[in-house]
C-alpha cells in the first residue's frame, strides 16, 4: 500500500486525475523570524508553495500565524521542535530537555539515547510534545500536517509520543523523510550525502511507515530537500522537476526575504534568498502548467482519498 491516494473512482477534477506527479511544496521553519514569514507568504501570493510548517514556540510565531489566517488557501501544518530551537512550556517544567539558556541542544545523537533510556526525559518530551500542539491549536489554523525539525520524528520514541498526543489533535498526515538517493544523480550533485542519508535512514523509515499505515496516517511517497537543504536555486528546482518520479513528492525549502541574525545563527550556510527566488521562479511556475504536475497539500490527499 503506498501512502500516496489511491483512487477508489476517477476525481471530479480530470486534470489533477491526469496528474501523474503531485508535488507539495513546502517552507519549513514558519515563524522562525519574521523573514521567513515574509518569504512564505510572498512564496504562497506568488510562486509555487503550497504549504508551511510552523514553529510554534519560535520568536516570530505569532506573525507567522496571523499572515497565515489573512492567507486562507495556504496550509500550515506543525513543524515539531524538539532541537536547536526554544520550548513552548517554560524550561523549569523541561529541564532535561533544554541547557542553560533555556534552548534544546543541538546534539542529535546525544539526545536521541537520552530519549530511549532516561524515563524522565521522556516525560518531559510527551509535556513539550503536548504543548506545542496544543499552541497549534491556539491559532486557530487547520492541521494540514505534522512533521519534526531535522526530521526528529523517525526516532521511534518522538514518533509513538507525536503520534499518540497527535491523535487527540487531529492528526491525519505526516512528512515521510525518504529521499531517493538515486535522484542526486539527476541534480549532479550531493550523490554522497543522499546515498548515506539513504542507508542511514532505512531501517527507521521502515519502521516509521509501518506505523503510520497501522494508525492509517497519509504521507507521501517522497521528500526532497534533505541533501539540498539551504542550497536550492532555480536551476536546481527546474533539474528536479524534469526527473520527479510519479506519485506524491514533497519538496521542502526554507525561504527568507534576507539573512538575519536569527537565520545566520541558526543557518549559517544555508542560501535563503536563493530559495525565496526558486520558488517564486516564472520559469518553474510555467514548467508546472504542464498537467503531468499538479501541487497540492497534504489534507488533499484526504480529500481524493475518502
Amino acid at each position: 500500500m503506498s501512502g500516496a491516494v489511491r483512487q477508489k473512482k476517477p476525481d471530479v477534477d480530470t486534470a489533477a486525475a491526469a496528474a501523474q506527479k503531485r508535488l507539495i511544496v513546502t517552507a519549513d521553519d514558519f515563524g522562525l523570524d519574521e523573514a521567513v514569514n515574509a518569504a512564505v507568504e510572498r512564496a504562497f501570493r506568488d510562486g509555487v508553495l503550497t504549504t508551511a510548517s510552523l514553529m510554534v514556540g519560535a520568536p516570530s510565531a505569532a506573525d507567522a500565524a496571523a499572515r497565515a489566517r489573512r492567507l486562507p488557501g495556504l496550509r500550515v501544518g506543525l513543524h515539531l521542535t524538539l532541537i536547536d530551537g526554544r520550548p513552548t512550556l517554560s524550561p523549569r517544567d523541561v529541564p532535561d530537555l533544554v541547557g542553560p539558556d533555556g534552548e534544546f541542544g543541538t546534539a542529535l545523537f546525544r539526545q536521541g539515547v537520552r530519549f530511549f533510556f532516561l524515563p524522565r526525559v521522556r516525560r518531559q518530551l510527551a509535556a513539550e510534545i503536548r504543548g506545542q500542539f496544543e499552541a497549534f491549536g491556539a491559532t486557530g489554523l487547520s492541521l494540514d500536517h505534522v512533521n519534526a525539525h531535522k526530521h526528529l520524528h523517525v526516532h521511534p520514541v518522538v514518533l509513538a509520543l507525536m503520534l499518540d498526543i497527535g491523535r487527540e489533535y487531529g492528526v491525519r498526515s505526516v512528512r515521510l523523510p525518504r529521499e531517493p538517493w538515486r535522484t542526486a544523480f539527476c541534480l549532479r550533485q550531493g550523490v554522497a550525502a543522499a546515498l548515506a542519508w539513504s542507508v542511514f535512514l532505512s531501517p527507521w523509515l521502515i519502521l516509521l511507515r509501518r506505523r503510520l499505515r497501522r494508525d492509517h496516517i497519509r504521507y507521501n511517497d517522497y521528500l526532497f530537500g534533505v541533501a539540498q537543504s539551504g542550497a536550492w536555486d532555480e536551476a536546481m528546482l527546474l533539474r528536479l522537476l524534469r526527473c520527479l518520479p510519479d506519485g506524491v513528492s514533497e519538496l521542502y525549502f526554507h525561504p527568507a526575504t534576507v539573512r538575519t541574525p536569527e537565520l545566520m545563527r541558526r543557518m549559517p550556510g544555508y542560501r535563503h534568498e536563493d530559495e525565496l527566488a526558486a520558488l517564486l521562479s516564472p520559469a518553474v511556475r510555467a514548467f508546472l502548467e504542464d498537467p503531468r504536475y499538479r501541487r497540492m497539500s497534504f489534507s488533499e490527499l484526504h480529500l481524493a482519498a475518502d
